[in-house]
């Protein structure tokens, strides 16, 4: 589990609107809040869904301790009625969503959170922290997967994050497609494949680059991957295959004219005899590099930096919008802000081939169902408990489907429409 404390997630304005709502009697009025996003970001054609099993944990966790409590009230952000309502904070509400792994468009209501507007609105920044992040990670994470046209790829981005969210990206990256992570921690909680070899420094420790290879060897067996680009390429390539023999599992670059060195290296190592030998190259990858690498001899990327920062877009742009007051919708005007009122449902239309056609997005009820229709939500908790969740696994196999089955359109790099539209319907 992580050891982040979610409570004090809560924004300052949160906070504030609590205490006003639990004076004027307000607090406890039935409100439904929907997570959505107005647009994908620039030259994207769809979103994933990601993180909602990290959420309900959270949510689940959520409590306010005396020391927390003692720091609002000393600081004036809660008065003594809050902070005694924080005291005993429990979230009663129910929590329904989109499938983890789902695609997911403009206006899609891909989580929506109901119960007493006090204990909904605590939640707001720790569900939009979560869900944006995590959704950004696993869309550029996708976008890399389809570029790399089956080849593996490896999550190896904790040193340009945070700590957590290394460890939430490396997940968010393994729902995506990814076969493995070098981030330990993430393989311990949430049991993904990890892997990793040597960096340079160890081969600059050494007095030369075959001792730094012999030890490496001698310690980790052949089945390991030597990095070959500490000094000159091709003669690193000798060097890894003097060592270890021909049966050398891989051998990485980290640098240069990837495209050049791949096919080089290639001919090389089948000169040597090595022809089994696998080739990982990594250094700045993002979707395009990989998709650009698409006709030369790899077999394997290290993607990093352009993963764990969403590639460009490091939020998925998600909002938390009240939409419901005791069964009554209620609708922001703000111009450019404004939002579709009532709980919505949403479902999504398929040819008899499996290909997605559209999302409809209704008023709650039952819709107008037709045949290969495939009901978009989910419940996660339901009046404070949590409900059995799909595991990691199903969730990335959930996802693989999602992208086979959208226009193949949908999978390009360069901007377009959203691979599906949407239509919201809005309430009476």
């Amino acid at each position: 589990m992580s050891t982040l404390r979610p409570a004090l997630l809560t924004d300052h304005y949160e906070l504030t609107m609590i205490s006003a709502a639990l004076r004027d009697g307000t607090a406890d009025r039935r409100c439904v809040f929907e997570v959505f996003s107005r647009r994908l970001p620039t030259g994207r054609r769809y979103g994933v869904v990601a993180g909602t099993g990290r959420l309900v944990d959270l949510i689940r966790d959520f409590r306010f301790d005396p020391e927390e409590i003692d720091f609002l009230r000393r600081t004036g952000v809660v008065d003594e009625q809050a902070a005694a309502w924080l005291a005993s904070y429990r979230f009663t509400g129910d929590v329904d969503g989109y499938a983890e792994g789902e695609l997911f468009f403009p206006g899609s209501p891909i989580l929506t959170v109901s119960g007493g507007f006090a204990e909904c609105v605590a939640l707001e920044t720790l569900v939009l922290s979560v869900l944006n992040h995590d959704c950004a990670v696993a869309a550029a994470a996708a976008r890399m997967v389809t570029a790399a046209r089956g080849r593996t790829l490896i999550e190896m981005g904790s040193r340009r994050a945070h700590e957590e969210a290394a460890v939430a990206a490396a997940r968010a990256a393994y729902l995506a497609g990814f076969r493995f992570t070098s981030n330990l921690a993430a393989g311990q909680r949430y049991g993904i494949p990890t892997a990793g070899t040597a960096a340079h420094a160890f081969t600059l420790l050494h007095d030369d680059e075959r001792a730094a290879f012999a030890s490496q060897v001698a310690t980790l067996g052949k089945d390991t991957t030597l990095l070959v680009d500490t000094y000159d390429i091709s003669q690193g390539i000798r060097n890894a295959i003097g060592v270890a023999g021909t049966d050398l599992r891989a051998v990485r670059i980290d640098s240069g004219d990837l495209a050049v060195i791949a096919q080089q290296s290639r001919e090389l190592l089948d000169s040597l005899g090595a022809t089994e030998t696998k080739i990982i190259v990594s250094g700045d990858l993002d979707e395009y590099a990989i998709a650009s690498l698409a006709a030369e001899p790899v077999d394997m990327y290290g993607a990093g930096t352009s993963v764990v920062t969403g590639s460009g877009a490091p939020t998925a742009g998600l909002v938390y919008k009240l939409v419901e007051v005791d069964g009554r919708a209620v609708v922001k005007r703000s111009e450019h802000k404004a939002t579709i009122g009532g709980r919505k449902v949403a479902i999504r239309r398929h040819k008899p081939t499996g290909t997605a056609t559209e999302e409809i997005v209704v008023p709650q009820g039952v819709p107008d169902h037709r045949p290969h229709d495939r009901m978009l939500q989910r419940s996660y908790v339901v009046e404070g408990e949590s409900v059995l969740l799909p595991t990691l696994d199903e969730s990335r196999e959930h996802l693989r489907q999602c992208l086979i089955s959208i226009p193949w359109e949908g999978l390009k790099l360069s901007a377009g429409d959203p691979a599906i539209p949407v239509t919201v319907i809005p309430a009476d």
